[in-house]
Order: C-alpha cells, then structure tokens, then sequence
C-alpha cells in the first residue's frame, strides 16, 4: 500500500485551513503546517496551532515572502495546499514559483474553496474582483506545468447555512428573515468539517489530477425556502419572511457605500438570484460525493438540529 502523502498546509490558521489540518492528521498524512514568526502576537492562531502541533502536526516557521523557508518547507512535503486568506491570494504567485523551483511536488490546491473562478466571468467588481484574482493564480499554475486540483466546496455552513445567508448573521434569525427572489433557487450548503475531509480524500487520487472537483452533497442541494422550512419544522418556531425582488436587491447593492457589504451583497445576488451554484451539469467524476460516497457527510437538518 502507497504510503499517504506528506502534506503542507499554507494559512492554517484561517477558516477552512484547520479544517483541512484536522482531516489531514485525521486521515493519516505526515501534515506539516507553514507558520509565520509573527503569528506568535496574536493569540487565536497561536491557539490553533498549539491544538493543531498536540495533533501531530509539524510546525515549520516560514513565509511566503521568504523564499529560503519557502523551499526548505517544500523540499519535505509531496502535496501543497493553499488556505490563504482573500486578501492575499495573489501572493500564492510567490508559492507557485518556489513549487516550479523545487519540482517535486505532487499535487498543489490553490487556495479558493467557494464558487467556481472560471463560471464567475461575468460577475462585475467589486464582487468579481476575487473571482479575477483566483482565475490568475488558475493560470500561473497551469503555465507552471504544477500538477493541480481545484475545488469548489460551494457555501459553507457556518457562513450561509448557519444565518440563512442572511447578512452578517452567523445564527438562526429569532423573528423573521430575507428571502431572496422566491425563494426557490437550489443552493448547496456544506459542513466545514466535511469540505477538510473531501479535500485530503482527492490529494492521492489520480481521478482528480489537473481537474476541478465540485462537491455537491445530494441531501445538501436546498432552497432557501427549504432550509427555512427544516429550521421551522426542527425549533418549532415559525418565521416573518420578506420577500425581496431581484430589481430591489440590484438598487441597494448598487446604492450600499460599505465596499465589503458590496461585495458581499453581490456574492448573493449569484447565489440566490443567478444560481450559479447548481445552473450547470458536472461530470459525474468530477462530482466529490460521488468519487467517495464512504464518506458520511452532515447534512442540512442534521446541522440545523445543533443550533435549535
């Protein structure tokens, strides 16, 4: 049997990035974590990587920007991964051009983890700006010659699911809520937790060299008016919905002075009004649930009942 690689997770104190450390240990692989010297002044990565290091993972202190750690960190992995937050993830440029010196790494994942880059083409700025950024780092791996896999995990629960997508709020509304258009567009919802699981399953997998994976959980495909539903049927509390048009949304994203609720507020509008999650066919070996269906994922009801 082929032994599991070793992986190297960059922005492990991000969050997806100690999901994706959790399932790496969890899974068997030597993990190796690249940690900035300066991380040491903020307590809540330290924490993480205190946790993480209790694990079994190795610390390696380096950086990005240091090329030298850089290639002394590469030089003992097989796999890197890209956790990086969205404000920084042109500097993966730097990490792509140490993994081309170092020439022996096996698979690289970019950091990205939500849509599609390449289907968000027509999402305008500032929505679209880290759609455009993710699509170079796309490019510069391609013409890096790096074997890779992209993924896209589609909404996190802890982000989406947890508030209903509703902005700024990370749990269940107490007395009403948005819902955008009628409510009917199919969404897909995941488990943090699962996404890490799903991303280590595919690092070994020769079906999923130099291809984007979408998962798709089958149970997770929902509406947000089905998922308000659950939520109703699960607390037993009943809420005020305010339906909001497409033309209403449109004006106050355009009308919005704050650039990140832009931002956000457009990253809705693909979700909720273009549907641009679930308005195409996926290859079925491109599907993650389907490429490993002994994974037993949380599903919508199952995390909702955590929160009731």
């Amino acid at each position: 049997m082929t032994e599991p690689s070793r992986v190297l997770i960059v922005g492990v104190t991000g969050y997806i990035g100690r999901h994706i450390a959790k399932a790496s240990l969890a899974l068997g692989h030597p993990t190796f974590l690249l940690v900035r010297p300066e991380i040491a002044s903020d307590i809540r990565k330290v924490e993480i990587i205190i946790s993480l290091k209790i694990s079994g993972a190795r610390i390696l202190e380096g950086s990005i920007h240091d090329h030298a750690s850089l290639l002394v960190a590469l030089r003992q992995v097989d796999v890197v991964i890209s956790a990086v937050a969205e404000n920084r993830l042109l500097e993966q440029l730097k990490l792509i051009e140490a993994i081309k010196e170092v020439g022996t790494i096996k698979r690289f994942l970019p950091s990205e983890y939500g849509m599609d880059p390449d289907r968000m083409v027509h999402c305008l700025p500032p929505a679209g700006n880290i759609f455009s950024d993710k699509r170079q780092i796309r490019r510069a791996v391609e013409a890096a010659g790096i074997p890779f896999t992209y993924f896209s995990a589609n909404c996190f629960a802890g982000y989406f699911l947890a508030g209903f997508a509703q902005y700024a709020r990370f749990l269940p509304p107490k007395d009403s809520l948005l819902i955008y258009g009628d409510g009917n567009t199919k969404v897909i919802w995941v488990y943090e937790g699962d996404v890490g699981t799903y991303i280590i399953k595919t690092i070994d997998d020769p079906r999923t060299v130099n291809k984007t994976l979408y998962l798709r959980p089958p149970a997770n495909i929902l509406s947000q008016i089905e998922v308000v539903s659950i939520w109703e049927k699960t607390s037993g509390k009943v809420l005020e919905k305010k339906f909001i048009s497409e033309h209403e949304w449109l004006k106050q994203t355009e009308e919005e002075p704050d650039v990140e609720k832009k931002i956000v507020m457009g990253h809705l509008h693909e979700i909720f009004y273009n549907g641009v999650l679930y308005n195409f066919e996926a290859d079925r070996d491109a599907e993650v649930a389907a490429l490993y269906p002994e994974v037993e994922y949380m599903n919508v009801e199952a995390y909702l009942r955590r929160l009731a």
